[in-house]
Order: C-alpha cells, then sequence, then structure tokens
C-alpha cells in the first residue's frame, strides 16, 4: 500500500495544519470558522449525498453548528488528533468533503471507525478510496490502531466498494431500529472491518509484487 505523507502548516502562512497529503488530496482539520460551517451546511443539503444517511433530508445551519461541529472538533486523548479531516483537492483546494478515522473509546485507540462523506462532483473519481487508504495506514502505522471498522446501510453499494477497496472484508449484516425510517434501511445495515494483521500481510504482499 503506498504511504501519505504527513505534514504542518506546509508554507508557514499560519494556514491550519495538514494532517495527511495524498497524491491528490490534503486532509486538514476543520475549524468552527464560518467558511468551514458554510462547507458543511451545503455539503449536508444535497439530498443524494444524504439519501443513506437521513433519507436526503435539509440539515439546518443551527443544526451543523450546535452538534456536527463540535463532533468534527472534538480532539481524541488516545491519539493526540482529531477524528475527522475536511478534504481538499490539491490542484484547486476545492473542498470535497470530509474523512473519518475516530477512536470509538476516547482513551483507547484500538479500534477505530473509518467514514466519509464527499460532494456529489468527487464521486466516481477515487477520492473516496484514496483518502480512505491514507488515514488507515496513518492509523496502523503511527495511532496504535488494531483494528479498523466501517459501518453503512446494505443497500449502499458506493460506500460498500469503497470499504472493499480500502482493503476491509465483510464481517455482519444487522439490523437496527431507527427513530425515522428511510428508502432501503429495511434491508439493514452491513459491517466491514480490517485488522493490523490483515493490513500488514497486504502490505507485505505489495511490496513484494
Amino acid at each position: 500500500m503506498a504511504r501519505a505523507s504527513a505534514v504542518s502548516d506546509r508554507d508557514g502562512s499560519g494556514r491550519p495544519d495538514v494532517f495527511l497529503e495524498t497524491e491528490r488530496l490534503v486532509l486538514r482539520p476543520f475549524t468552527d470558522a464560518g467558511a468551514d460551517t458554510d462547507l458543511l451546511v451545503a455539503l449536508d443539503n444535497d439530498p443524494e449525498v444524504m439519501r443513506h444517511i437521513n433519507g436526503g433530508r435539509p440539515t439546518s445551519r443551527e443544526s451543523i453548528r450546535e452538534r456536527t461541529l463540535p463532533r468534527l472538533l472534538h480532539d481524541h486523548p488516545c491519539t493526540g488528533t482529531r477524528g475527522f479531516w475536511a478534504a481538499q483537492r490539491k490542484d484547486t483546494e476545492a473542498f470535497i468533503g470530509w474523512f473519518e478515522l475516530r477512536p470509538l473509546d476516547d482513551h483507547d485507540p484500538a479500534v477505530v471507525e473509518l467514514g466519509y462523506r464527499l460532494n456529489r462532483a468527487a464521486w466516481g473519481r477515487g477520492y473516496a478510496t484514496e483518502g480512505a487508504r491514507a488515514l488507515v495506514d496513518k492509523g496502523f502505522t503511527d495511532l496504535g490502531v488494531r483494528r479498523v471498522t466501517a459501518n453503512t446501510m446494505a443497500v449502499n453499494t458506493g460506500s460498500r466498494r469503497v470499504m472493499e477497496k480500502t482493503g476491509l472484508t465483510f464481517l455482519r449484516a444487522y439490523s437496527e431500529d431507527w427513530p425515522e425510517a428511510i428508502e432501503g434501511s429495511e434491508h439493514g445495515e452491513v459491517e466491514y472491518e480490517l485488522t493490523r494483521e490483515a493490513w500488514e500481510a497486504a502490505d507485505i504482499g505489495a511490496r513484494g509484487r
């Protein structure tokens, strides 16, 4: 697996630190500035982006400020970093969405959840897989991660393909009781996983080819 580079304040301009760079992407921490709020409002108000999250219902700016941003800005003691990062294209600096690699226990980095939410302009270009692979590599290499887990609706074939391309394998199907059912929820949820041992074995194989 190709390694991504981790850098910080690349040009000394005082811009927010860059957490990871890949071939085409920059992953940086979110801020509580209005510009990031605007980006998140636009992302979460695209019905297609949110179809498998809340059925495509609109999200208010107040909800972004009071519920979404605190979660995205939270620092996790066990990793010394955030669990969510804004993703930008290197060539245009355009915001394309966010990636998640979040410890399930604030004080133990062993198990993390992988996630991603990208705008429609970024779909079908390999960005989701590129960013997810970089974060998984970072987690296993530097953050003490032992297992990566990811969940989505069973009908969300796009997200499932990204999980598989990132190296995760199907673990189980399950059902949950949601306050409000959305289209496709009757088919349940799926969980994928990647252990450190499986990642190491795959990485060795990739280097040997």
